[in-house]
């Protein structure tokens, strides 16, 4: 059983590492996105509407794909002034019960409605409000599911580590 779930959390982590390591490339994507859109905006006296709705969409991408890879990496805010003095012990501990209490719970909240959220969108194509706005805005929208998918995943191998006293950035060592 114990080889099993550090088998599923590898694969957890593989996962998460994968798409956090590709979604990092449009960081480059949107700051060239944005200077394209400076440019336009302050020396060609023009805007166009969809490259700032391609802005946020970005924006939205890195954040809803990174929160799971930051996650992997234990590199997410913490507000707690003494979890970095205390025992690996007590922060698996820690770790466990936020995840069950806190975590988990609110990834299956979100995931639940945000699925009907998408798929209400798609029902109807739904694109953008703006002239010339980009189409398909419902993309985005399954996006918000996906993120939180992957977050509740890395949460599970989160979980599994803190059961078997594993730091959460560790690698497994079978």
């Amino acid at each position: 059983m114990r080889a099993a779930l550090i088998r599923i959390a590898d694969g957890i982590d593989g996962l998460v590492g994968r798409v956090g390591s590709v979604t990092s490339w449009l960081t480059l994507v949107l700051v060239i996105l944005i200077c394209l859109d400076v440019f336009m905006r302050y020396f060609l006296n023009t805007s166009k509407i969809w490259i700032l709705e391609l802005e946020w969409h970005l924006f939205s991408i890195l954040f809803l794909l990174g929160a799971s890879y930051t996650l992997l990496y234990d590199k997410h805010v913490r507000v707690d002034l003494y979890y970095d003095r205390i025992a690996q012990r007590k922060k698996n501990v820690v770790n466990a019960v936020g995840v069950l209490l806190f975590m988990v719970p609110w990834c299956l909240v979100v995931l639940d409605t945000s699925w009907d959220y998408a798929s209400n969108s798609f029902s109807f194509r739904e694109g953008s409000s703006q002239p010339n706005g980009l189409p398909a805005r419902y993309l985005i929208k399954f996006m918000i599911w996906i993120g939180f998918l992957l977050l509740l995943l890395q949460a599970l191998s989160v979980l599994i580590k803190a059961i078997f006293g594993h730091k959460t950035n560790e690698r497994w060592k079978v």
